[in-house]
């Protein structure tokens, strides 16, 4: 079945880069958009960031605009968030995710990976 795999998570300061990956099993993955995901303590679960199935087409939340990018290897199987310009309410467990259906709009996920911390110090 399908399982998605985040790595590269960790501690960095303020104004510091991260570089997460997800790392997904399956043959699906290349006609699947992606998403990233983040949950801080206490709060609930937000949208970060998405590419579709062929990387062509990206969107992002207005808080991560201009600092993150998203991108994926189809060779790899894996999705990457870059994130710059870091700041502590950037701290959160993020998650990737598969959206449901062969070259869905990446609005509704169904696979889900078990998350990479990411703080950030100020």
């Amino acid at each position: 079945q399908v399982h998605l795999v985040e790595s590269g998570g960790g501690l960095v300061q303020a104004g510091g880069s991260l570089r997460l990956s997800c790392a997904v099993s399956g043959r699906t993955f290349s006609t699947r958009a992606m998403g990233w995901f983040r949950q801080a303590p206490g709060m609930e679960r937000e949208f970060v960031a998405t590419i579709n199935w062929s990387g062509s087409i990206t969107y992002y939340a207005d808080s991560v605009k201009g600092r993150f990018t998203i991108s994926r290897d189809n060779y790899k199987n894996t999705v990457f968030l870059q994130m710059n310009s870091l700041k502590p309410e950037d701290t959160a467990v993020y998650y990737c995710a598969m959206d449901a259906s062969a070259y869905g709009p990446g609005r509704q996920y169904n696979y889900w990976g078990q998350g990479t911390q990411v703080t950030v110090s100020s």
